[in-house]
């Protein structure tokens, strides 16, 4: 009986996230990246954060990704429940101290806040593979274009 709760609670909150969800559009999403102070945050540019976003959740604030350990992925950044956030069901690190329906509405400073603890870990971008495999070591100049930002298109990472 307690699971069923557990799973009637799940869906309500997710129910209501999606309701206040939005799908940004790209300029202006990198609009709010930037004056989030996401260009060059780390090294990695507005297109960094624009390809992520576009492949892990098509800049759908309320996405959530299902994975086969159990845990699940929230919001624009997919960021994953074993590790950033609390979805209240399986076990997490929490390391953003936050709850993941959180991630999943229009509100997304919080979701830039938690994006900018992964990226300062030890494995920055590569965190996500969907980075890895779309957006590193790619001209991501075209995520830019048409976007009246003062963003520079083609900042690189620095390596040591």
């Amino acid at each position: 009986m307690k699971a069923w709760g557990t799973v009637v609670v799940t869906l309500t909150v997710l129910i209501v996230a999606t309701v206040d969800a939005k799908i940004y559009e790209r300029c202006d999403l990198a609009m709010k990246l930037e004056k989030a102070g996401l260009d060059g945050f780390q090294g990695y540019s507005i297109g960094d954060w624009l390809c992520l976003a576009h492949y892990v959740s098509g800049f759908d604030t309320s996405v959530v990704d299902h994975n086969l350990d159990g845990s699940n992925q929230y919001g624009i950044f997919q960021l994953n429940s074993a590790w950033w956030c609390d979805n209240g069901v399986t076990p997490t690190k929490n390391l953003c101290h936050m709850e993941c329906h959180d991630l999943l509405n229009r509100h997304i400073l919080d979701d830039i806040m938690c994006a900018k603890k992964v990226v300062s870990s030890r494995d920055g971008m590569n965190a996500w593979g969907s980075w890895t495999q779309h957006c590193q070591g790619r001209d991501l100049s075209e995520w830019l274009k048409g976007c009246n930002m003062n963003a520079k298109p083609n900042t690189k990472r620095m390596t040591s």
